[in-house]
C-alpha cells in the first residue's frame, strides 16, 4: 500500500486536528474493507466530516451523529485505475441519500449518452456502488463505495494554479471555456442542474496538446460531483447549497436552483479562467464568511475584464447579472457568443 495522504475542507485548527485524529482511526479499516474487496494501491486523497441530525420520536430529541466523507484512489484487476467516493455513516443513520443520489444521476446520464448515437458520455462511468457493513468508533457503520475511473489529468483547478496558469496558452483557455460551456449545455438537455459547476468539479479526460493549436471540438472534459443535482423541472433545494464563491444572487435570497444560477456559477469560472482569479472574493478573516459572500454576489459590480480579455465583457455581464431576466437564458446562447470570440 502507498504512503497515504489527506486533505480536508475544514478551515479551524481544532477541527482539522479532530478530523486527523479520527482519520487515524478510519482510514486504516476502510482501507482493510477496500483490500478484501480486491482493490490494491490504495491511497486516501480526501476525508470530510459533517453532522447528520435525526429526531428520535420517543422524546422528540434530535441527536448529531458524525457522517464521514472521502476519496480514494486505487487499483482494480477488473476496472484498472479508480477513484472511489464514499460515504461512512452510523447503521441507523437517516443520511444515506447523497451519495445513492450522485450515482443515480451518474447512472442516468451514462445511459443517456449510450442512447445517443456516437455520443460519448460527458460523466464518469460507474464500475460500481457497494453498501458494505463495517465495525467502526464501537458500533456498526454503513460504508458506501462509488467507484469511477480515475482520470489522471486531474481536474481544471489543477491547471489554473499559480504554478500551471502561466503555461496556459489564450487558445487553452478558450478551449477550457467552451469545452465547459459544452458540458453544462448537454447536462441542461438532458434535464439536470449541477448546482455546484466550478474548476475543480470538471476532469480533464486527455491531456491537451502541446502547442495549443487545432484542439478537436470532440469534448476532452469530464463533469463530476452530482450530489446537489436535481431535474430542471423538479427542484429540490431552496436553501443555499453550493459553494459560495459561486452561488447567484438569487441563491442568496433564497430562492431555488435554475438553469440562470448554473449560468451564474459558469460565469464566475470564465473569470477564473481567464485571469486566474474570481470576480468576487472577501476577506480571509472574514467573521462572518457566508454574509459577506452574500454582499459580494448580491451587490458588488462585475469587474471589468483586462484589456487582453476586453472580448470577453459582454459574456461575462451576461453571464453574471444580478438580476436572472437579465442573465443569459440558456447554455446555448453562451455557446453561441464564444464561437463569435
Amino acid at each position: 500500500m502507498k504512503n497515504q495522504t489527506m486533505q480536508n475542507s475544514a478551515s479551524n485548527p481544532l477541527i482539522i486536528q479532530a478530523l486527523q485524529t479520527q482519520a487515524q482511526r478510519l482510514l486504516p479499516l476502510i482501507t482493510q474493507t477496500l483490500c478484501a474487496r480486491q482493490y490494491s494501491e490504495i491511497v486516501h486523497q480526501r476525508i470530510a466530516q459533517q453532522h447528520d441530525l435525526q429526531t428520535r420520536s420517543a422524546e422528540t430529541t434530535t441527536i448529531a451523529t458524525d457522517c464521514y466523507q472521502g476519496l480514494t484512489r486505487a487499483k482494480h484487476p477488473q476496472f484498472g485505475s479508480v477513484m472511489i467516493k464514499w460515504q461512512l455513516n452510523a447503521s441507523d443513520s437517516h443520511n444515506l441519500s447523497g451519495l445513492t443520489h450522485e450515482c443515480d444521476v451518474l447512472k442516468s446520464l451514462n445511459a443517456l449518452s449510450q442512447n445517443q448515437s456516437g455520443q460519448k458520455s460527458f460523466v464518469p462511468s460507474v464500475f460500481a456502488f457497494d453498501t458494505i457493513s463495517i465495525q467502526a468508533m464501537g458500533q456498526s457503520q454503513r460504508l458506501m463505495a462509488l467507484v469511477m475511473p480515475y482520470y489522471p489529468n486531474g481536474n481544471l483547478a489543477k491547471q489554473l494554479t499559480s504554478q500551471n496558469r502561466p503555461l496556459l496558452t489564450d487558445n487553452y483557455k478558450h478551449h477550457f471555456i467552451q469545452q465547459a460551456a459544452y458540458l453544462v449545455a448537454k447536462l441542461h438537455h438532458a434535464g439536470w442542474l449541477h448546482n455546484d459547476i466550478k474548476p475543480s468539479n470538471i476532469l480533464l479526460n486527455t491531456a491537451l496538446e502541446d502547442d495549443g493549436h487545432n484542439i478537436s471540438e470532440t469534448s476532452d472534459l469530464v463533469m463530476i460531483d452530482f450530489a446537489l443535482a436535481e431535474m430542471i423541472h423538479q427542484p429540490i433545494h431552496s436553501s443555499s447549497a453550493g459553494t459560495p464563491a459561486y452561488l447567484a444572487p438569487e441563491r442568496w435570497q433564497g430562492e431555488r436552483a435554475t438553469i440562470q444560477s448554473d449560468i451564474y456559477a459558469f460565469g464566475i469560472m470564465i473569470v477564473e479562467i481567464l485571469t486566474g482569479e474570481r470576480p468576487f472574493k472577501i476577506a480571509a478573516e472574514s467573521i462572518d464568511e457566508m454574509s459577506d459572500w452574500a454582499i459580494q454576489h448580491c451587490q458588488q459590480p462585475i469587474p471589468r475584464q483586462p484589456l487582453s480579455y476586453s472580448r470577453y465583457q459582454s459574456i461575462v455581464d451576461s453571464a453574471l447579472a444580478k438580476r436572472v431576466e437579465k442573465r443569459y437564458q440558456s447554455m446555448d446562447e453562451i455557446l453561441l457568443d464564444l464561437e463569435k470570440v
